[in-house]
């Protein structure tokens, strides 16, 4: 069993920078603006660390689809990549943690963090976007 701190090079993202990546991807491309009240964040930390992953080509600024004035950040094929990579990375290392317990014990587990992050959402108004649940 490796050890979870354990990554390949060039595939391990900072957190800010997954968690921008991330709610691109879910949500396509978003403004500075939009970004900053997304993470409850301001603007210029927003801009510093969008403008860190736009120097290493994971994201990009294109004009606004919608015909908007401000300039909008968009995921790249690359930060796709690399997103996809820390997240399978990240998830091989809680199946080491989580591979003693029960499926039921994970399951628990699972319950409790999505109603525990779906209360903070709540109570800070700042809902995650995420695909619909399936029914059943």
């Amino acid at each position: 069993m490796g050890s979870l701190h354990q990554c390949p090079p060039g595939v391990r993202l900072e957190r800010s920078a997954h968690l921008l990546l991330s709610r691109l991807e879910a949500e396509g491309p978003l403004s500075i603006g939009q970004l900053a009240d997304a993470f409850g964040l301001d603007t210029s930390t927003v801009n510093r660390q969008t403008a860190a992953l736009l120097r290493v080509d994971l994201a990009e600024r294109i004009p606004d689809p919608d015909g908007g004035m401000a300039r909008k950040i968009r995921i790249t094929a690359e930060g796709l990549r690399k997103l996809r990579a820390n997240r399978a990375w990240a998830t091989d290392g809680l199946g080491t943690v989580l591979e003693d317990w029960t499926p039921d014990e994970v399951a628990t587990l699972a319950d409790a963090l999505r109603r525990f992050n779906t209360t903070v959402e709540e109570k800070e108004g700042r809902p995650w976007p995420r695909a619909a649940e399936a029914d059943g």
